[in-house]
């Protein structure tokens, strides 16, 4: 397989022992499984305990709350790894980890970390990420979620959710509301809420292009009552809860899309060796040897970036401007990737008995959730003019 032919770039022997388990695990849990997952719009929860079971749940968490440690560039090899096998799983990971787990670790208190962390980083608890609304998908500042404090007791939430990624398999939702009258950003909390709180119902979205493995839900959230102890953080200080999440979330992304421009590179690479046109291998032919050697240089470029933003978290060093530098570029060389990998397919790549369809469908979303290409191109513009696109 070509991506067999990575060269390891420093990793070490621990970060390349984790990248071979991700592998092996893909190979032998995922991949048999993709297309039936794809066909029926659900992938098996059990893949969710496994994923637990081999500690990719726990990357970066403290073993003090479960965890299995590890740094952000092992994280990343096992995001890629995951992406490469079926992004419906990677999604899992990145959202129930990457979003939820780490955000608890960083904002949460003693009692919050103690309650959720054990059971997130095990599997045997999901968690799920309640930002995007229906009318606030970029404009994550103007929330129109409602937290009604009573007295001085429970907080009342009312709202609804979208799009949200594991909503109707997750136990508890990172949910973000406006609690205070403070205009825009300022006005929004964070609390975690469990999903069988009277008043909190949920639906899954079918029907989408890509995913389709994934549960997407939308969350409906009706006179919902939590105490003040669930809110995550200082009160009013949520946006920054989810911006941080966020900045190592498109990191994960970028992850994500290194994975499947991989998946591209490794199936129109086999695919040219074996289709035979006008008398010889495809792979003789100069336009297909083209097509072959931009998705390999996409590849390698968003590996780099994507490492990049890891190296910097782990060295305690800024990292949100690479973080969009990355998600932008990988998710757009992803598209590229697996478009060209079809078009090496031909008509073959245009059914789902091979693989180079999902993919497309798949990379296609990338661009748009935890922050569009454009988003991503107005954070690095204002990251290097010093002023506001807004």
């Amino acid at each position: 397989m070509w991506g067999d032919r990575v060269v390891n770039l420093g990793l070490s022997e621990e970060q390349a022992a984790v990248r071979r388990l991700a592998r092996d695990f893909v190979e032998r849990e995922i991949a048999p499984h993709v297309t039936a997952w794809d066909r029926a719009e659900e992938v098996d929860r059990g893949i969710v305990k496994k994923l637990g079971e081999v500690g990719f749940l726990g990357l970066t968490i403290d073993e003090e709350y479960g965890g299995s440690g590890g740094d952000h560039l092992a994280y990343c090899l096992v995001t890629e790894e995951l992406g490469r096998g079926d992004s419906s799983v990677r999604g899992i990971v990145s959202v129930s980890l990457g979003l939820v787990a780490k955000s608890i670790a960083a904002w949460g208190d003693e009692e919050q970390k103690r309650r959720w962390l054990p059971g997130l980083t095990s599997g045997e608890l999901i968690g799920c990420f309640g930002l995007t609304e229906p009318g606030t998908g970029s404009d994550a500042g103007n929330l129109t979620t409602r937290a009604v404090r009573e007295g001085g007791g429970d907080y009342v939430l009312s709202g609804t959710k979208m799009f949200i990624t594991n909503g109707t398999w997750a136990d508890v939702v990172l949910l973000f509301a406006r609690s205070t009258d403070a205009p825009g950003h300022k006005g929004v909390s964070a609390f975690l809420v469990p999903t069988d709180t009277p008043g909190l119902t949920r639906r899954t979205i079918h029907g989408k292009l890509g995913l389709r493995g994934q549960a997407t839900a939308e969350l409906v959230l009706e006179d919902v009552r939590v105490p003040a102890s669930a809110m995550v953080g200082a009160e009013g200080k949520g946006f920054s809860v989810a911006m941080s999440a966020l900045a190592k979330g498109r990191m994960s992304v970028a992850a994500g899309c290194v994975g499947i421009a991989q998946a591209a590179l490794d199936a129109a690479v086999q695919y040219a060796g074996e289709r035979e046109q006008f008398g010889t291998s495809i792979a003789r032919h100069q336009l297909v040897q083209e097509l072959i050697s931009d998705i390999a240089v996409d590849v390698d470029a968003a590996r780099l970036l994507t490492w990049r933003v890891a190296d910097l978290i782990d060295r305690g060093e800024p990292f949100a401007t690479e973080s969009s530098k990355a998600k932008l570029f990988a998710s757009e060389a992803a598209v590229r990737a697996a478009s060209n990998a079809l078009q090496v397919f031909g008509g073959y790549g245009y059914i789902d008995e091979y693989p180079v369809g999902k993919l497309l469908r798949d990379a296609r979303v990338m661009t748009l959730y935890e922050g569009t290409s454009q988003i991503q191109k107005l954070l690095i513009g204002r990251a290097l003019t010093g002023v506001s696109a807004f």
